[in-house]
């Protein structure tokens, strides 16, 4: 029976994970696509920086939910036949893959925060808790959502095996799925590496090129008036006047150029020729 309902239950977590709550609770409430601004992720820290927060918080909901119901499901299946810890191991896995990689959305999810928290949240409490507190900590001091997730990450299958979590094997998925996780955040470690990652609920831009846009000409121009728009390009205008040259100008200055040159030549050739005759 293992044989059959492993995977199955695989197909169908992978399913499950892969409907993107971002993209939906987008469609829902009329927003633009999460993965069209901000940092282009379908996850509930992007949609934070929509300015949508009820859209947010219903989009962190259904991420967990649908890894909580993952391993829920496995674990149910796992206790009707009797059956070992791999169902849930790979329902947790399964679900995660499936929201980085979604078949229903083109392949292109999010990074698998949110539906970890809730494949560790059926797995343990207390892995969840201190997942949770970490994350917490480190959002709060750094501002920054990715770095959290990245530390959160990092630690969260050596939390399981320390706080001994009843399905050992789920504890080995989990740095299965840690390393998934980081691997999606390479371009959030690049731009913190930088030093120029969006903070946490930072209003959102729109991508440039498929690229996150962290510096942009608009804050230079932020709360300023068309009207003051235009006395800055006027002023700009007039100024090229006073430092530009002009045509006639680099005529003049060519034509100066090369009297000096001549000048300087004949000179030259005068005493020159002085020379050979004192000799």
């Amino acid at each position: 029976m293992a044989f059959i309902l492993i995977p199955l239950m695989t197909v169908v977590a992978y399913l499950l994970g892969s409907l993107s709550a971002a993209i939906i609770v987008s469609r829902y409430f009329g927003m633009e696509d999460p993965r069209t601004y901000g940092s282009g992720n379908p996850g509930a820290s992007n949609m934070l920086r929509s300015g949508r927060k009820d859209a947010a918080a219903l989009t962190l909901l259904g991420d967990a939910l649908k890894g909580l119901v993952a391993v829920w499901l496995a674990m149910g299946l796992q206790s009707l036949f009797d059956m070992g810890d791999g169902i849930v191991a790979m329902a947790g896995l399964a679900v995660v893959i499936g929201h980085m990689w979604p078949l229903f959305f083109n392949f292109k999810g999010g990074k698998g925060v949110a539906t970890a928290l809730g494949v560790i949240l059926g797995m343990s409490l207390w892995v969840t808790f201190w997942a949770l507190a970490i994350w917490l900590v480190i959002a709060f001091k750094f501002k920054k959502s990715s770095l959290a997730a990245l530390v959160a990450a990092a630690i969260a299958p050596f939390i399981s095996f320390i706080v001994q979590i009843p399905h050992p094997k789920l504890s080995w998925s989990l740095f299965f799925i840690s390393a998934l996780v980081l691997y999606r955040h390479k371009d959030n470690i690049k731009r913190l590496m930088a030093g120029n990652e969006l903070g946490i609920g930072q209003a959102a831009k729109p991508l440039k090129d498929g690229k996150v846009q962290t510096h942009d000409e608009s804050l230079i121009m932020e709360g300023t008036s068309s009207s003051e728009l235009e006395a800055i390009k006027e002023e700009l205008a007039n100024a090229e006047e006073f430092i530009l040259p002009t045509q006639h100008d680099l005529e003049n200055s060519k034509q100066q150029i090369k009297e000096t040159v001549e000048h300087v030549v004949e000179t030259t050739k005068e005493l020159a020729q002085e020379a050979v005759e004192n000799v």
